[in-house]
């Protein structure tokens, strides 16, 4: 990158809609060649347990818009009992072509039956199945339990559609704060961090 071209990637005024940022970045992350970035979508959740113990691990965003961004997941999981107590989370997306990470904060609920169930049916077949026999975070016992238990699900829905499992279902991260990182020469980079203020959005240039 030249001089000149760094300059104007510094001092380039932020866009004014943050959302709106995303998902022109996600698109562009979406045109990445599959072998650089097989999965544009993906995403560390971070969430905290009643305790205070953080744990982060990777999910894929299902759908964003103005009222946040949304996901999926078991309700009896780790990370589920933990989004169901505090209603907070953080996301942190990174797209290592483009050079740049996204980094998102806020309170999170779940999704209406309506929408989780229009997903849950566009879901494969076997991923249906393994929501209904999936006992996640649990140990597995005894060693072939989880076998036992999706060949006993494919027998109960054989014939017909598998309906959704009442505990799983989605949750919407609704931002209070969206943090935008592009890579730059000798790490000076740029960082943009937009906060929820008064139905709008104030924006900060962060040092690096």
């Amino acid at each position: 990158m030249s001089l000149e071209t760094e300059a104007a990637v510094r001092h380039e005024p932020p866009h004014t809609d943050p959302i709106a940022r995303f998902e022109r970045l996600l698109a562009e992350a979406r045109g990445v060649e599959r072998a650089l970035l097989p999965e544009p979508t993906a995403f560390a959740l971070g969430t905290v347990s009643p305790d205070g113990w953080p744990a982060v691990r990777i999910l894929l965003l299902k759908a964003v818009d103005e009222r946040g961004f949304v996901f999926y997941t078991n309700y009896e999981s780790r990370k589920g009992r933990e989004l169901l107590a505090s209603g907070r989370a953080a996301m942190c997306f990174h797209w290592q072509p483009l050079e740049v990470q996204v980094r998102v904060e806020g309170t999170v609920a779940p999704v209406s039956d309506a929408e989780a169930d229009r997903y849950f049916a566009s879901r494969a077949r076997g991923s249906q199945i393994g929501a209904w026999a999936s006992l996640q975070s649990r140990p597995i016992e005894p060693p072939r339990a989880l076998e036992e238990r999706v060949a006993e699900f494919e027998r109960k829905f054989e014939g017909s559609p598998v309906p959704r499992p009442p505990h799983w279902s989605g949750f919407r991260l609704a931002p209070r704060a969206i943090e935008f990182w592009k890579n730059m020469p000798s790490r000076l980079h740029v960082r943009h961090r937009y906060t929820r203020e008064d139905g709008g959005w104030r924006v900060e240039t962060l040092y690096p």
